[in-house]
């Protein structure tokens, strides 16, 4: 099959994918199956190894991204249970000052999203807007914007987030870099995307606290939790250990003790079992929980990932398709004649998706099936490979609109109308996603 055709069967099939879901309601994990078998015969897979490649994705995206998601999850639900969430963002709100509350929300935000899920970190933390709201007498969007840009950019380029996570299990990068750039990129988004914006949008739109809001903040009862120091350093455990791997591999010659010793403790299975350990005993059984309530916990956070795991893992089912029967050659000789830079590539198709479906987390999965036949069949570095996993987060961040279940989400805590929900959270996510792509962008020549 000519180059031209093979490119004809990926739009076709992301088409395919694309009314499955939106116009036949069709899950994501059972749409992007149907269409990765469908696409394998057309693309002239003998049909008796279709079965054995559906399976080498499968299996070959969840072996890593399983293990990562499923310790995040249980870190999260330790950190929102004992309230050290709340700490975090009560804390950095009265070091901050009145005059840099936004900064202070944006960070509170930035740091919550690490182990936290955007939905839970929004649950958990909106109490706190609605309180200096009232406070204060400014518009709700004056201290929600900030708050919202910190959760949603971490939710977005921090690993273990299931969406960045998805994308470089799929595309093989390396977590470090990944958090490297998900913090050179996601901090300037936050500012911009979230203090900046967020004095401009309340300064037009008048926000109060809903009514029913208010009820749940004032039947609401604070818990004793764990200090804002110990909360961090756990947080920040992992993080640091991934870095350090990534960092010896850079300055120190393979074989290199230091080097290997490193590399076990900073590899994303150990780094994160630790973390959940000290949360298991730190957070829970030192601060008055029994075993059987950590254990409980531990159970019950993963309950909401299983779906994001199967997404993912058939977003790898599709990559392995498309690898499997040549249109990831066809793809690469295409990007080699257009010039156009991986990281483009990676944002345009994320865009793409996220606007015709909605969920990040789909667009995340399938633009990277699209872009990892072009990285396997490259020379690119760990680095840039790194930057492309951001470039996809970007692209699938950008304009949140009525398809997402965020934008309701946001929609409801803030009692908005769905006009100023475009306003403020659309504008604000599609901000956080361009400053995210650009920054990368920018860095892409020298990687």
């Amino acid at each position: 099959m000519s180059a031209v055709l093979l490119l004809g069967v990926v739009v076709v099939a992301v088409a395919l994918i694309l009314v499955l879901v939106m116009r036949f309601r069709m899950h994501a994990f059972v749409a992007l199956l149907i269409v990765s078998f469908l696409t394998a015969l057309v693309a002239g897979i003998p049909p008796g190894e279709v079965a054995g490649v559906i399976e080498e994705g499968m299996g070959g995206t969840l072996g890593y991204i399983a293990v990562v998601v499923g310790l995040g999850a249980m870190f999260g639900e330790l950190l929102r249970i004992t309230g050290g969430a709340g700490r975090i963002a009560r804390t950095l709100v009265s070091s901050f000052g009145e005059g840099r509350i936004q900064w202070a929300l944006g960070l509170t935000g930035f740091l919550v999203a690490i182990p936290v899920f955007f939905d839970v970190g929004l649950i958990i933390l909106i109490p706190l807007v609605y309180s200096l709201a009232q406070r204060y007498g400014r518009s709700l969007l004056f201290y929600a914007i900030p708050l919202l840009a910190g959760l949603a950019a971490t939710h977005a380029f921090i690993p273990p987030t299931p969406g960045p996570v998805a994308v470089a299990g799929i595309i093989g990068a390396d977590l470090g870099w990944v958090i490297l750039w998900g913090t050179v990129a996601g901090l300037p988004a936050v500012a911009i995307g979230g203090v900046l914006f967020g004095r401009y949008i309340a300064s037009r739109i008048h926000l109060d606290v809903p009514e029913a809001m208010l009820r749940e903040e004032e039947e609401s009862e604070e818990r004793d939790a764990p200090s804002f120091l110990l909360v961090v350093s756990i947080i920040l455990v992992p993080l640091f250990l991934i870095l350090l791997s990534t960092l010896s591999e850079a300055l120190l010659p393979e074989g290199n003790a230091v080097r290997s010793a490193l590399g076990l403790i900073g590899h994303p299975f150990t780094a994160l079992t630790l973390a959940v350990l000290l949360s298991f005993y730190v957070l829970g059984v030192r601060h008055g929980y029994s075993l059987d309530e950590v254990q409980g916990a531990a159970s019950k956070s993963l309950e909401p990932v299983g779906m994001i795991i199967l997404v993912t893992g058939a977003g790898g089912v599709f990559g392995a398709v498309l690898q499997e029967s040549g249109i990831g050659d066809a793809i690469q000789a295409v990007m080699e004649a257009s010039n156009l830079p991986i990281v483009v590539l990676a944002f345009v198709a994320a865009v793409f998706v996220r606007v015709s479906l909605g969920s990040a987390t789909v667009a995340m999965v399938t633009s990277a099936a699209i872009v990892a036949p072009v990285i396997e069949g490259g020379n690119y570095s760990a680095a840039l490979i790194g930057a492309v996993v951001i470039a996809t987060a970007s692209g699938a961040t950008a304009f949140s609109h009525v398809n997402d279940s965020g934008f309701w989400l946001v929609s409801r805590y803030l009692g908005m109308s769905e006009k100023h929900t475009l306003q403020s959270w659309t504008v604000m996510e599609t901000i956080i996603g361009f400053v995210g792509f650009g920054i990368v962008l920018a860095l892409s020549p020298f990687l």
